[in-house]
């Protein structure tokens, strides 16, 4: 069948809640992506930043393969051999003491909920307290990852959402200040705000927290499910900060293509939650422990972090560039490969013509070009991309000149 013929498929098929681009994708070899007709695509998305070691790594696939034919899944009834081994390794990468595997990032969430509120509640034995989360903020789309997510388009048509929730402004410590009250048993925030435009937090904001949180026994939440995993230049973005969080949720390129989350925890926070309390069928199922110890393993055989380290920043000098070039291209922002080009103008148009020219951009908020290659990307690649994102530019002011 024609793209086309798919796409006509599956727009009677799937429930429409994505407005998709009008490709067919069909599959994958390094850090390029071939649609249904043959055509190659730079890919500077990585699947949401999930794919970090790129499309047919041979390891990556291989580790599967052999878990496959070996045992897909258990439940957690019983232990399993790469759970086991998945959780020291994640352990070992953040120096926190419990995981907690889940399908999604959106379930991780779920579970730093509870886990938080659980806490308190066993401190005091009531069931009345508060989270404070921040503006433009995303953790996810079920109910409660909802509620803490800050944008009200998300929120509007699924009210009520779960109560005792106070939004604060990002890198704006007096007004989380202004939120605690002695009911308040969590802070959530992402290290750095992904949807949001790609803000990342302040160094004196992000410690400003933490001190908070240890003076009044708050447990600080931190979403590394898009800045994880090596994107910002370590492998979790928060040990940049000289901080520690109580709770971390991390998903995305832990599994790198396999549905595979976790919330972390220190022993103080996670001895809370006793058997019953929290729960799932598929979470840390052998298939998907077996790709997170691969890519722990292939992220070290090929110095995965020192890469993003060494080519983040031609990165940043190419995206400059621009800033200097174009009158619609304001500002950059980011950390490593989580980078944000912010426009004048809305971004779409400038996304679906990089799209026809073979380069696989995506926005976050309605002006901000969102860049989140995988992480094993080249400067030869980067000037691939920046030469096609420059022939978009340069296409686009034509078209505001006349």
């Amino acid at each position: 069948m024609t793209s086309q013929e798919y796409i006509d498929i599956a727009e009677e098929a799937l429930l429409h809640t994505y407005n998709r681009y009008q490709i067919v994708l069909d599959r994958g070899e390094g850090v390029y992506l071939y649609d249904t007709d043959g055509k190659r695509y730079l890919d500077f998305a990585a699947g949401i930043a999930v794919f970090a070691l790129g499309y047919k790594n041979e390891g990556y696939n291989e580790a599967l393969i052999q878990q496959i034919n070996k045992l897909i899944h258990t439940s957690n009834l019983y232990y399993n051999v790469p759970a086991v081994e998945a959780a020291v390794k994640i352990k070992k990468a953040s120096g926190m003491d419990r995981v907690f595997f889940t399908n999604s990032g959106t379930e991780a969430i779920e579970g730093a909920i509870k886990l938080a509120r659980k806490y308190a509640y066993q401190k005091d034995n009531t069931t009345d307290h508060e989270i404070i989360a921040m503006q433009h903020s995303f953790h996810g789309r079920s109910l409660g990852a909802l509620s803490v997510t800050g944008n009200v388009k998300y929120q509007e048509a699924f009210k009520p959402l779960i109560g005792g929730v106070k939004f604060a402004e990002f890198n704006d410590l007096d007004s989380v200040k202004e939120q605690i009250t002695e009911k308040t048993c969590a802070i959530i925030l992402e290290t750095v705000q992904g949807e949001g435009g790609i803000y990342p937090a302040e160094k004196e904001f992000l410690q400003g927290v933490r001190e908070l949180c240890d003076k009044r026994d708050i447990i600080l939440i931190l979403d590394e499910i898009q800045c994880g995993m090596g994107r910002t230049g370590t492998m979790f973005a928060w040990q940049q900060y000289g901080v520690k969080p109580d709770i971390m949720t991390v998903a995305k390129a832990l599994g790198c293509g396999i549905p595979v989350g976790a919330f972390v925890a220190v022993e103080r926070v996670a001895k809370a939650m006793q058997p019953g309390d929290h729960g799932t069928t598929y979470g840390g199922n052998p298939l998907a422990c077996a790709a997170v110890n691969r890519v722990f393993e292939l992220f070290e055989e090929g110095n995965i972090i020192e890469h993003v380290n060494e080519v983040s920043g031609y990165l940043e000098e190419k995206l400059e560039e621009m800033i200097k070039k174009y009158d619609i291209v304001k500002t950059r922002r980011g950390k490593g490969l989580m980078q944000g080009l912010e426009l004048t103008i809305p971004a779409q148009d400038i996304i679906l013509k990089a799209l026809q020219k073979g380069l696989i951009l995506i926005t976050a908020g309605q002006n901000i070009i969102r860049l989140v290659p995988p992480l094993i990307i080249t400067k030869e690649h980067i000037e691939e991309m920046a030469e096609i994102l420059n022939q978009v530019f340069e296409l686009k002011m034509m078209e505001m000149e006349k």
